[in-house]
């Protein structure tokens, strides 16, 4: 037996499944802590005490071990930055563990919520480590033999199941919630919607609003993005099935750059939700906040909810609330957030492109490295007429708002208290879902308005919902032709596919009966609810906006799973699942003769 591992080629096999065994070692530690966590967080009276927080930081050390063992042992390709993070988390695990035995002392002067700031920051490592593990299974599920378009929404499915129970735990809520409850304000929160039928800042204790909060930040970005980049981070390589994946998942024509596309997406989101925060934390009063944690806490839940395009607030009123709707400031900052969030990280890196193409070749002829080369259409036309319709929508939000509100919200307000009230009301029903002023006030023009800034919604591959803005250009532009009698759609010089023109009409089609039968639906499971609330309530459930009348607390069981299957389906779109579920046509090799059909 011992004399097998005289042979070189036997004794690299067997420390290869030796180091294999370390990695499914740690993976199952990963496994064993978040369940621990669970447990710690959701059950237990005494956060990381007793015998349960010698158990679980005992896990921690472990898990270190196994990370140096990993590391050192050099049985996988590391980057640079992968050992940067590698040594980071090795540190931060046997620092853990010291600080649990009184090895070393940390100040616990800081409380985020109810927990002091050193098991705050061990919980939040455990998950993310829970995180990685879990993303490196998950590059196993794009071998599965499933249409792209339903693991998409299975993964959906997947985090609002899983928050569902998550926001059953016992230490969750103030008062306990429901099944039903659960259900639709992880909908919500995965959907990035934002209504409500539990009041987020009473009825949910911290524990309960970090969870809503890691829920709309997966839902925002996409649990597949997030999967995916942890996956490939800390594995180093993807297969071919995955990259085929990607690339349609995250509209990257270069197959090579995925990776890349996925690190600037997460380093956008990571930056523009962290500057925000930090704007916030830096300008709110902080008089209206009891501790400095949770102030903290609050700058960075509504940084979040922002750029997700979530609506959630930790505010009972939201942004309304007595005390913060006077922070003008605030408000803008939080606009700003929600149109970067919902204008589309397509757009984004575009004008990344763009700009970087600009100052490279600027320098490069500057310098004399080289002559300057023209690259055409850096910025195409999606990323035009989805900025253009963006600027339209907003204008015309920002007027309609401020002349039929004069006279009811805005009255009584400064002159720039006004203005951003104003743009604010403009940026919100594009699936943000904030509210800064009391939605039942609202002039009638305003509420009609605000249910066509709703059906339209974001703009395609961005944290938001609705119809998408480039949707409704494409259908007007084609009106427009067909107005002139042209026979094709043009616009900035290039002509618009007839496969483009086909789906936007079928999108529109497909919201139109989606919202009737919400509509419908709803007034047949409460029929005492006033017609134009519930219109609002299913095109804002629909677009993923949040914004309500005052009317989600009401809704009987039947209407709130109704709601919920509406929000899902706004957010992954309803021709996904139209195309998940029906088979694909591969050929057609043959063709009728042409005949038309009466239409006016």
């Amino acid at each position: 037996m011992f004399n097998t591992f005289n042979n070189p080629d036997d004794r690299i096999r067997f420390i290869r499944k030796l180091f294999d065994l370390n990695s499914k070692v740690i993976q199952a530690l990963s496994f064993l802590a978040f369940c621990f966590l669970i447990y710690d967080l959701g059950f237990s009276e005494e956060i990381q005490a007793g015998f349960i927080g010698e158990i679980y930081f005992s896990i921690l050390a472990l898990m270190s071990v196994g990370y140096s063992i990993r590391l050192f042992s050099k049985s996988e390709k590391f980057s640079k930055s992968r050992y940067l993070v590698e040594i980071t988390i090795i540190l931060i695990l046997f620092l853990a563990f010291l600080v649990n035995f009184q090895v070393l002392e940390i100040d616990s002067s800081l409380i985020i919520g109810n927990l002091e700031i050193k098991a705050f920051l061990v919980n939040f490592l455990v998950l993310i480590l829970f995180l990685i593990e879990l993303s490196k299974l998950s590059l196993a599920a794009n071998q599965l033999k499933l249409h792209p378009a339903m693991v998409f929404l299975l993964s959906f499915l997947i985090v609002i199941l899983a928050g569902t129970g998550l926001l059953l735990l016992p230490n969750a809520t103030v008062n306990g919630i429901d099944l039903i409850d659960a259900f639709f304000t992880s909908t919500s929160a995965v959907c990035v919607t934002g209504l409500i039928v539990l009041d987020t800042s009473s009825d949910f204790t911290f524990l309960g609003q970090f969870i809503v909060m890691i829920l709309f930040q997966i839902g925002g970005l996409g649990m597949m993005t997030f999967t995916s980049f942890f996956g490939f981070f800390f594995k180093g390589s993807y297969s071919l099935q995955n990259q085929l994946f990607l690339k349609d998942y995250i509209n990257e024509e270069n197959i090579g750059a995925i990776n890349s596309t996925l690190l600037k997406i997460i380093l956008f989101t990571l930056i523009t939700e962290g500057v925000a925060a930090l704007m916030i934390s830096s300008i709110i009063d902080s008089s209206l906040f009891e501790t400095r944690g949770d102030q903290l806490f609050f700058s960075v839940f509504h940084a979040i909810s922002g750029f997700c395009n979530a609506g959630f607030s930790t505010l009972g009123d939201g942004l309304y609330e007595a005390g913060f709707r006077e922070e003008y400031t605030v408000h803008l900052i939080i606009a700003f957030v929600i149109i970067l969030g919902g204008i589309g990280f397509p757009v984004v890196l575009g004008y990344y492109n763009y700009f970087k193409h600009v100052v490279i070749g600027t320098k490069r002829v500057i310098t004399g490295e080289e002559e300057y080369k023209h690259a055409p259409r850096v910025v195409n036309v999606n990323i035009r007429l989805i900025v253009y319709t963006t600027s339209i929508l907003l204008v015309l939000g920002f007027v309609t708002f401020w002349f039929f509100e004069a006279n009811h919200t805005l009255k009584g307000l400064s002159g720039y208290g006004k203005f951003v009230t104003a743009f604010f009301g403009s940026v919100t029903p594009r699936t943000a879902g904030f509210n800064t002023v009391d939605m039942s006030a609202l002039a009638m023009p305003t509420i009609l308005i605000y249910l066509l800034l709703m059906w339209i919604g974001a703009s395609p591959g961005s944290t938001g919902g609705g119809l998408k803005t480039s949707t409704i250009a494409v259908a007007v532009l084609n009106t427009v032709s067909i107005a002139k009698g042209k026979n094709r759609v043009e616009i900035f010089k290039r002509q618009i596919s007839n496969e483009t023109i086909r789906k936007a009409f079928a999108v529109i089609l497909l919201s139109f009966l989606v919202i009737g039968l919400g509509v419908f639906f709803v007034l047949l499971f409460d029929p005492e609810l006033p017609l134009i609330s519930v219109a609002f309530e299913v095109f804002s459930a629909f677009s993923t906006v949040g914004l309500s009348l005052g009317i989600t607390g009401d809704l009987s069981t039947g209407s709130k799973i109704v709601v919920s299957i509406i929000m899902f389906l706004g957010r992954v779109g309803t021709l996904t699942v139209l195309v998940a579920f029906i088979q694909k046509v591969r050929d057609q090799r043959y063709k009728y003769p042409e005949e038309g059909v009466f239409i006016t």
